[in-house]
């Protein structure tokens, strides 16, 4: 019974999440099999809480590391993060409207009021940047639902969730000519 309520904890939790969008953007003509180890900016402001980007970091490690790359005090490059939350406009209204007229005299009154909630989404940019040869080298943008008073655990799906949608385009498949 507890396996049966674990199992519908986690499904409600995954299904809950809202889509991951990534838009991917890197250098032509970079070797990424050079890059074996990363490191993180040291000024990084990541425009979250700090909880929140312990989640996202040990994340992005924990995808990185499944990615055969290892965290190093001398890397193959530098990794930056910065992220952003924002409304969505509500698209959704009721409106009220009241007229009148009579002869050539019309007149006219409307209110349009907001139905639910707006939207709020989390905009988190990842850039990996070589400072010894071409700078930045490979950037992903993600896009997704936040919830800011969402529970610990909601997070951390939610953290997860970016991270494998963001490493599925690294290192960009190599296309045949």
């Amino acid at each position: 019974m507890k396996k049966l309520l674990l199992l519908l904890g986690l499904f409600l939790i995954i299904f809950s999440c809202a889509p991951v969008r990534v838009n991917y953007d890197y250098e032509r003509g970079t070797d990424f099999n050079v890059y074996k180890s990363y490191n993180y900016y040291n000024d990084m402001n990541m425009g979250m809480s700090e909880l929140d980007s312990k989640r996202l970091l040990d994340a992005l490690d924990a995808g990185l590391h499944a990615k055969g790359l290892s965290l190093s005090d001398s890397p193959d490059f530098l990794i930056n993060i910065n992220s952003s939350t924002y409304q969505e406009a509500q698209r959704s209204n009721m409106g009220v409207g009241v007229g009148g007229g009579g002869g050539n005299v019309g007149g006219g009154i409307s209110i349009g009021v907001p139905v639910g909630q707006a939207k709020v989404n989390r905009e988190i940019v990842f850039e990996f940047v070589d400072a010894n040869r071409s700078g930045l080298f490979w950037q992903a943008i993600s896009e997704s639902g936040y919830r800011p008073n969402a529970k610990p655990e909601v997070k951390e799906s939610q953290f997860r969730a970016v991270v494998e949608k963001v490493l599925s385009g690294y290192p960009p498949a190599s296309k045949k000519e």
